[in-house]
């Protein structure tokens, strides 16, 4: 897995979102202090009491496992644009996790990157049923 610090420095080559809402970098504040958030377009308006999530795999996990849920409720509704930018929260994840599937086929809505990912961390997620027959065809 990748260092906070090697992410911090490797920055661009990390946030796969570069247009739209940098959808991973809103996670990614989670693990940092509030004063560092400017380095990448954000400023702290809260009160100072938030918590820094510490930079452990386990940490890491439990955000894509989430970020992997609503990547399939994203992807199961035919939501193209926010499925589009949940598939560069799990790339970017990926990335992170140095798990070698950044690069696996977008697919329909992202499905391709949901499997692997919902397969490799055993979440239990993606079932017979999330990608049926019907998902395929509703075009």
């Amino acid at each position: 897995m990748k260092t906070l610090e090697w992410v911090k420095e490797h920055y661009d080559e990390v946030e796969q979102d570069k247009m739209l809402d940098h959808r991973w970098t809103k996670r990614f504040l989670d693990f940092i202090p509030a004063d560092e958030w400017e380095k990448y377009g954000f400023k702290y308006t809260g009160d100072g009491t938030r918590n820094v999530l510490d930079w452990t795999e386990d940490n890491i996990l439990k955000q894509l496992k989430d970020d992997t849920e609503f990547a399939i409720e994203k992807a199961t509704n035919h939501r193209g644009i926010s499925a589009g930018l949940m598939n560069c929260v799990l790339q970017s994840w990926c990335i992170v996790l140095e798990n070698g599937l950044e690069n696996t086929d977008y697919g329909w809505y992202g499905d391709e990157l949901i499997k692997a990912v919902d397969k490799l961390y055993n979440f239990g997620l993606v079932n017979d049923d999330t990608f049926d027959e019907g998902f395929y065809k509703k075009w």
